[in-house]
């Protein structure tokens, strides 16, 4: 495991710049795949921890990780617009226009093997974090600064390495626990924890960074990116559903929701722009910079018409999941869904996350229709164009006019206080409590019901009516943000949702959809793939293969 004894330095080139909206130094350095423990350069150890400049830029460096930018189909990072936006690959909403052999869909169709890339580069990602985190905390004491300023980096440099941790217990369960920066020989010799000492570390962490960091309305604006106790709060609750403990889970949102610092924004489409990407509502980001730091999802996934490789194709149970705009379900029969615009009627969020034919685009027109053969987007299996019927709108500032790969500086959400707030209704829920309508108003109404959206209240309080509204209402508020996939492990259907058929969006008028659809739905849907989830196989991920053949005990 070369990644737990690396340095937060890999070879020796590498340069600073300034992120303006962290208002800390950035560290960018050369990759190499052999990675030095001790590098021989101007900033090696030894040189290193001796001034608070210094300490700023190592502590960017662990905010930064594995983070890479630029294009990339394989996560290097949680935190990527690609381990965000395409994990969603691997559930019921979203779709890899590459096909059914991309490694993310492969996750879920029942072909999961040890080698899987995308794993592997979570895997990686998660020790190179540490490893930083590990480096720094073992460090920053040496450097003469203000004490406060060093308690506060290490809460921070504790909660991310906590984050790291989190991942690790939910979706691998148990793996190594390295909290110090080791050898290579003791590197590839770590044992496995078990996941309650994974959780439990990650519990401690948690907790201790809480009492450290500050409260996310004490940020400057100078710091935004920066972690908060609402940030850790948050991730606590997290560790809490996961694990079930859903008193516990409930008591950490609460103590969110009481400190008053965030709100649920009125206009939703804009948060995930960069005009208010700092609205309180986004408690924790990850960060990008246009022409230093740019975020590549519009290259990705813009559709063709636009200059985009339209990788990102959302799912047609996920474009039905929102209903129309009174809250009633969606149905193809009701006389308020119109095939020729499909936007027409219904939850204002399936305006402001998707496009579909006939959609307007950045002063586009997206033309997906399987009949128009002219059309750069029309619905194929071939075309660099949707597989499903659908685009992605959300995350993109329409007006954006600048080099796709490398110029928009668009955040993504890590945390939202909408999921702070679904979540908290989940755990009361789940915990058995009285569910009333002032709880109904002060969480799933409020996210719902933001002036933007204005979808009528929920007024149901049976908890078993309840759940599936609750569930849905969560995938559809945080469709494409990561959440999806871990949702799914932890409620346990992946039987249910991520087995069969998925189709994407109703042609019944299209001539050509009988003979080029692979398989034919009698709603007119285009056939999209087929998967096979494996329960108990396919919800705990294997440590990758290439760790296994160096350490097999990770292997046990």
């Amino acid at each position: 495991m070369n990644t737990l004894y690396n340095k937060y330095f890999r070879r020796s080139t590498f340069f600073m710049f300034l992120f303006a909206a962290m208002g800390m130094l950035a560290v960018t350095v050369s990759c190499d795949k052999e990675l030095e423990q001790f590098p021989s350069n101007a900033f090696a150890k030894d040189n290193f921890w001796t001034s608070e400049s210094n300490a700023n830029i190592a502590l960017t460096g662990a905010y930064r990780g594995a983070v890479e930018y630029g294009t990339q189909v394989v996560p290097s990072d949680w935190w990527t617009y690609c381990g965000i936006v395409f994990m969603e690959f691997a559930t019921d909403n979203a779709y890899d226009r590459r096909g059914d052999n991309s490694t993310q869909n492969r996750l879920t169709n029942g072909t999961l093997l040890p080698n899987n890339n995308v794993v592997k580069g979570y895997w990686e990602g998660s020790y190179q974090r540490i490893a930083i985190c590990n480096d720094f905390l073992e460090n920053i004491e040496n450097v003469e600064m203000d004490q406060a300023k060093i308690d506060r980096m290490k809460a921070e440099v504790s909660f991310l390495r906590a984050t790291q941790y989190f991942y690790l217990s939910q979706f691998w369960g148990s793996a190594p626990l390295v909290t110090a920066t080791l050898t290579p020989d003791e590197a590839n010799n770590v044992d496995k924890a078990s996941k309650a000492e994974l959780v439990a570390f990650v519990d401690s962490e948690l907790k201790a960074a809480i009492t450290a960091l500050p409260a996310f309305g004490e940020l400057s604006a100078s710091e935004a990116g920066r972690a908060s106790k609402q940030a850790a709060l948050a991730f606590l609750g997290r560790l809490y559903l996961g694990e079930n403990n859903f008193a516990e889970a409930s008591a950490v949102y609460k103590q969110i929701i009481n400190m008053g610092d965030n709100i649920i924004d009125p206009d939703y489409q804009s948060l995930f722009i960069p005009s208010n990407e700092n609205s309180s509502e986004n408690i924790f980001s990850s960060q990008y910079f246009g022409g230093q730091a740019g975020n590549s999802l519009p290259q990705h996934a813009y559709p063709a018409v636009a200059s985009g490789w339209h990788i990102v194709n959302p799912q047609g149970s996920l474009a039905d999941a929102y209903g129309f705009d009174d809250g009633t379900p969606l149905s193809y029969d009701d006389p308020r869904f119109d095939y020729d615009d499909m936007g027409a009627n219904r939850d204002p969020r399936f305006r402001y996350n998707f496009i579909w034919d006939g959609a307007t685009f950045s002063g586009r027109t997206y033309d997906c229709h399987p009949d128009h053969t002219e059309s750069v987007d029309q619905l194929t299996y071939s075309k660099q164009a949707t597989r499903t019927g659908y685009g992605l709108r959300k995350f993109f500032d329409e007006s954006f006019s600048g080099n796709l790969r490398t110029d928009y500086g668009g955040n993504i959400p890590i945390i939202r206080y909408a999921e702070v707030l679904l979540s908290y209704l989940e755990a009361e829920l789940e915990a058995g409590n009285t569910i009333t309508q002032q709880l109904l108003d002060e969480t799933i109404n409020a996210v719902r019901g933001r002036a933007s959206v204005g979808l009528p209240a929920i007024t149901e309080t049976d908890p078993a009516t309840l759940r599936p509204i609750l569930r849905n209402e969560r995938r559809i508020e945080l469709a494409l943000e990561g959440q999806r996939l871990w949702d799914i492990f932890r409620w346990g259907i992946g039987d249910e949702v991520l087995v069969g058929d998925f189709w994407g969006a109703p042609f019944p008028n299209s001539t050509l959809y009988p003979t080029t659809s692979k398989k034919i739905d009698a709603q007119s849907r285009w056939y999209v793939t087929t998967k096979n989830f494996r329960e108990g196989i396919d919800d705990v991920w294997p440590i990758p293969e290439s760790e296994v053949n160096v350490n097999p005990k990770l292997g046990n």
